[in-house]
């Protein structure tokens, strides 16, 4: 605990300021021997039996202390202004008004919170490194304002040492007056009068020894401090002369670094192309080149969860192509649905992307797609959808960006065949989707044959046997006809014997 701080302390008869802390006295005591005056608690910091008055540096036993009550009741009228807000008031309310309304106070300099004001005083009057204060040696010329963190570095300063030596000389001075006064007494004084004379002598002796190796200790420091300057003049020179080296070595580090950002440039762009040409060779590893694509789908309940919560609505296959010249493609699905068809089916959408061989192919893209998703069990219910593409669509116009705008079939699978846990549409968290371009207008009874084809086979077999099926299939629609219209033809004849037989009948009956 220290003195009350308060805003006007300037305005107050110095007796009421504790020479110890410099703050207004809280539970004055008095020191006796020399009648000054300093704070119950400031006299309690200092240790051992003897009280130093910071006022006089007199020493008075600890058991010669008087507590001035007194003197505590004259100061309790005093009209003062709070240290941390415009509030006035007599010193006796003021600890009620900072327990009130200052409970936990912060230090303006290092934001440090408090439990109370008195530890606030404390910390600020001894402790906060962030706090300005004067230099101790203020009243012989050294002005400067210092954080206390840093008064240990001004204590080293030219300026400060400078008036170190200025104080130590001049109280030197002061010491040897007072000695030679002391000498000067007439031989005739009385034996009383030498005593004392003896009795000041030792001290002021001791004292004029201390100064002597202040004095000496302080030369020594200024002689270190001009073999400092010297050796920094020399360290000042070797610097200039090493500066033009610097310039030199500066510029071709310069140089150097702008190689480095050409090489670095460089290695981005075949950064660049090294993945570009990865992802050409995976796209090229899962492409096809005939019009038709399988689509492998991994993961799909997580993909499907993920689209569910709108973390990524929609996912694309890898690009395929119509030929090895011809159409880029690619699918893209909406697990979850999209548009009017969202958390009821799944939406299947055809993507027509810009090719290497887009000037000379023809647009609008005109051929039907065909869908199929697979049933990976024995009974092959595949689901099967087709459309048309609509030639007036930007859709289907030639590509002006990396893709066009998707387009297909919204509704392709209801959510619900695929959300019953003993469906066959997904297994082992994967589903698969083909995809077919059809270029031969391919008739829709053949459908459920072509997409049950074994999908290892050979595209050319698989074309060979298409054909084969479609040539039994003509054949059959060809023979089932032919015996339709026999069939019409004996009934017809049939019918012309039932006419005659009635004509011949009548005449007979005539």
């Amino acid at each position: 605990m220290v003195g009350y701080r308060v805003q006007n302390t300037e305005s107050f008869n110095p007796t009421y300021i504790c020479s110890y802390c410099l703050l207004l006295l809280r539970d004055p005591v008095q020191l006796i021997d020399c009648a000054h005056r300093m704070c119950q608690s400031c006299a309690n910091e200092q240790e051992g039996d003897m009280i130093t008055c910071s006022e006089c540096h007199e020493k008075t036993n600890r058991n010669k202390l008087l507590i001035d009550r007194g003197f505590k009741n004259d100061m309790m009228i005093l009209s003062i202004v709070c240290s941390l807000c415009n509030w006035t008031g007599m010193l006796n309310i003021y600890q009620n008004h900072l327990d009130q309304n200052h409970p936990n106070p912060i230090c303006h300099a290092c934001n440090q919170k408090f439990n109370s004001v008195n530890n606030l005083d404390r910390h600020i009057q001894y402790h906060c490194e962030k706090i300005i204060v004067d230099c101790p040696l203020k009243e012989f010329g050294c002005q400067e304002t210092i954080l206390r963190i840093n008064l240990s570095q001004h204590y080293l300063s030219e300026q400060h040492q400078n008036i170190l030596m200025y104080f130590v000389h001049h109280l030197k001075s002061i010491v040897s007056q007072v000695m030679c006064n002391q000498l000067q007494i007439p031989s005739q004084t009385t034996i009383d009068h030498r005593q004392i004379t003896d009795n000041m002598t030792i001290p002021l002796q001791e004292i004029d020894d201390t100064v002597n190796v202040l004095s000496d200790g302080i030369e020594t420091l200024d002689s270190d401090i001009q073999r400092v300057n010297t050796e920094s003049i020399h360290h000042k020179n070797t610097l200039d002369s090493l500066i033009p080296q610097l310039s030199t070595l500066k510029i071709s580090i310069e140089e150097e670094n702008k190689v480095l950002d050409s090489i670095k440039i460089n290695q981005e762009v075949l950064q660049q192309d090294v993945e570009s040409m990865g992802q050409k060779l995976n796209d090229m590893k899962m492409s096809s080149y005939d019009g038709t694509f399988v689509w492998k789908i991994n993961d799909v309940q997580e993909k499907m969860a993920a689209a569910q919560s709108d973390r990524q609505t929609s996912i694309y296959s890898p690009p395929f192509y119509s030929s090895s010249t011809g159409y880029k493609m690619c699918l893209r699905l909406y697990l979850n649905g999209d548009g009017n068809a969202r958390r009821t089916h799944v939406s299947l959408f055809f993507v027509l992307m810009r090719g290497e061989y887009d000037a000379i192919l023809k647009f609008p893209f005109a051929y039907k797609v065909i869908y199929c998703l697979y049933d990976q069990s024995n009974q092959q219910n595949h689901i099967i959808d087709s459309f048309k593409p609509d030639i007036k669509s930007n859709s289907f116009q030639r590509p002006r960006s990396d893709m066009n705008i998707a387009s297909g079939i919204p509704k392709f699978v209801p959510l619900t065949k695929l959300q019953n846990d003993k469906n066959t549409y997904i297994r082992d968290n994967t589903m698969y989707i083909k995809v077919i371009i059809d270029f031969d207008n391919i008739p829709k009874t053949m459908l459920p044959y072509v997409l049950s084809l074994n999908p290892g086979l050979t595209y050319s077999i698989q074309q060979t046997m298409i054909q084969q099926e479609n040539v039994r299939q003509e054949r059959l629609l060809a023979s089932s006809t032919t015996n339709i219209q026999t069939d019409q033809l004996t009934t017809g004849n049939l019918q012309d014997i039932d006419t005659l037989s009635n004509i011949s009948s009548g005449n007979n009956i005539n």
